[in-house]
């Protein structure tokens, strides 16, 4: 099996999970017609991504992801630098946001995409908070700007209804049940 994600997050969900799988990266276009719902964009993308590999790997069951945050019906995608960074934080403050993540996982003659949503619940966060947590854990590499499992997930976040694990990048339950269901592929064998 191939994990085609770059994310550390995302490969160490997948081994905590148990499964063996093999890492591949291909740099994949990410661009997205604007008819594109935000809710439906995370699938779309791993859709996207897992045609490419499909392309490469004809005979491998491959599993790609893709995460988004949707705050105030914007998308948020990783930051570019610390301003961005603080921006997008500061404006999930107090309020409650969406994260979605879309999974394909296919084999050369079976495919099943899927979505699995997490609403989160930020406190009020002061400029104080946001600046401590970017300066000391640079999250340029995340959507959001948030690791929910770093230091601003542990202050910041009220509540969540959802996966936690979804809102790390991966919904890990969902993955394991089609895994096996769908693929027979399970860390029990």
């Amino acid at each position: 099996m191939i994990v085609a994600s770059n994310s550390a997050r995302r490969q160490q969900l997948m081994k905590d999970a148990g499964f063996q799988f093999e890492v591949h990266v291909l740099d994949v276009d990410e661009s997205l017609a604007e008819s594109i719902a935000n809710q439906a964009i995370a699938e779309f993308l791993a859709e996207k991504k897992n045609k490419a590999y499909r392309a490469i790997y004809k005979n491998e069951v491959i599993l790609t992801s893709d995460t988004v945050v949707i705050a105030n019906d914007q998308i948020l995608g990783k930051p570019k630098d610390e301003k961005e960074a603080f921006q997008m934080i500061a404006s999930m403050s107090g309020k409650s946001h969406e994260v979605v993540s879309g999974v394909c996982i296919s084999s050369a003659d079976h495919k099943v995409s899927f979505s699995d949503v997490t609403y989160v619940q930020f406190e009020d966060l002061s400029p104080e908070e946001i600046s401590y947590y970017i300066k000391n854990y640079q999250p340029y590499d995340k959507a959001g700007s948030y690791g929910i499992q770093e230091w601003l997930g542990m202050v910041g976040i009220q509540s969540i209804q959802g996966s936690f694990y979804n809102v790390m990048g991966l919904p890990i339950h969902k993955v394991y049940q089609v895994l096996r269901s769908e693929f027979g592929i399970s860390p029990l064998d």
